[in-house]
């Protein structure tokens, strides 16, 4: 066991390391010129946190959560979705008294949840999010679904479908929740327990549940979109034409409600098709405006999506798409003996200072295998130093590619490999 990662876990190791910073350094970039910053929040808050936010009658709070009491016999969880953090540091930061909207991004934020492990679904996974706080309009909407499909195109994922709902505020949702009701209590014996809880708290939660025969039994149901009040039924058609200012094809999917009690109006879905005919949601998000408030800051609007690495990573092994795999090192010394180790070693701390990537060998190979050695790590140079260049203040440079080899003072060493590799 000491040597096999916890189930539901996974190591990124060191060769697939350019994939997961191709996929943030494409999330930084598209978020950085719409002008949102990156925020970091604790891998694990206080349990109320998420109990208040995420919701009680929530899978992810009622079965999913890492939640242990620490040395101080406080109750702690791994945090289990990343708005709930990002809300309780904006709040705590006083950032709502600074100039609105405030934009925020996370990348490889980590995220805890105790489930079933399967393809694409970790217990440790994480993920790519953006939140939007003090912006009502269903501008704000469309941009991030935007700046969301523009990461995953960015990463190769194409063929997207954006799948949108609305769900309503607290004041046409109390209205729905009675007429779902009405549907469900005839049916509500032959659901599981969970749903038969949620019956009088969360209704709409039910429609979320993964059980096969309550999946069956809510087929059907009344459409929280057909009930909108007329601000939120506004908001939804504002929403549709900012979609097609951003050039995004949608689908109304009134099945979509999410997974997490804090949406309100606007919730959406992006999907990818796999090679095998099938669909893979690959990104999900909405509004919450009501969240703020309820977790003690002041009445505020808010709006985020969240994607899983892995779950890109893991689309792009399914299309085939790999993002190039950089050189480890673009010169490398060749030495032998001592003396010209001492040398050799200056010369790479000299080549590293003008941001050439360059090593020497730390493993007191031959020569011959030390030119194997630099060619296996794709050096396009290598620089030799022996007995005798030594003696002469000379180094020999070879282009592993052509094979021309040249000789140099020492002291022009750094100016002629940065040309060669350059």
């Amino acid at each position: 066991m000491l040597t096999q990662a916890p189930k539901g876990t996974q190591d990124m190791l060191p060769k697939d390391s350019h994939r997961w910073h191709k996929i943030e350094d494409t999330m930084r970039r598209i978020c950085a010129t719409a002008g949102y910053r990156e925020i970091r929040t604790p891998v694990f808050e206080h349990t109320e946190l998420f109990q208040r936010g995420v919701g009680d009658t929530t899978d992810v709070v009622q079965k999913e959560m890492y939640t242990f009491t620490d040395k101080g016999n406080r109750s702690i969880t791994l945090k289990p979705e990343g708005t709930a953090g990002a809300v309780r540091a904006m709040i705590e930061a006083h950032l709502y008294a600074e100039p609105l909207p405030q934009k925020m991004y996370y990348v490889s934020c980590p995220v805890f949840r105790y489930e079933k492990p399967q393809s694409g679904r970790l217990r440790e996974h994480h993920q790519l999010g953006v939140e939007v706080f003090g912006a009502k309009d269903a501008s704000v909407d469309a941009e991030i679904i935007r700046l969301a499909m523009d990461v995953l195109e960015g990463n190769g994922v194409h063929g997207l479908t954006l799948h949108i709902n609305s769900i309503g505020c607290p004041e046409c949702r109390s209205k729905y929740n009675e007429a779902l009701k009405a549907f469900l209590e005839p049916k509500l014996e032959g659901m599981c327990e969970t749903c038969k809880g949620r019956f009088t708290r969360n209704p709409m939660r039910i429609l979320d549940c993964k059980e096969a025969k309550c999946k069956s039994l809510v087929q059907g149901a009344p459409a929280m979109l057909d009930m909108l009040c007329e601000e939120c039924a506004e908001h939804f058609e504002l929403l549709k034409k900012y979609l097609s200012v951003f050039n995004i094809n949608y689908e109304v999917d009134k099945g979509i409600v999410r997974g997490l009690d804090y949406y309100t109006k606007t919730v959406f879905e992006i999907i990818t098709k796999t090679p095998d005919g099938g669909e893979l949601t690959v990104c999900g998000g909405g509004r919450y405006d009501g969240l703020v408030a309820q977790l003690g800051g002041p009445e505020m609007a808010g709006i985020g999506f969240g994607m899983g690495v892995e779950r890109i990573l893991m689309v792009q092994d399914m299309l085939g798409i790999a993002a190039q795999t950089p050189n480890l090192v673009d010169a490398f010394v060749v030495t032998m003996g001592l003396e010209a180790r001492l040398v050799g070693e200056k010369l790479v701390r000299d080549l590293r200072l003008f941001g050439v990537k360059s090593d020497l060998d730390h493993c007191a190979r031959s020569m011959k295998a030390q030119f194997k050695y630099a060619d296996k790590l794709g050096a396009r140079v290598v620089a030799v130093l022996a007995g005798d260049e030594l003696e002469r203040g000379i180094v020999k440079i070879r282009n592993m590619e052509t094979h021309e080899e040249k000789e140099v003072l020492l002291s022009e060493a750094v100016s002629s490999i940065k040309q060669g590799v350059y």
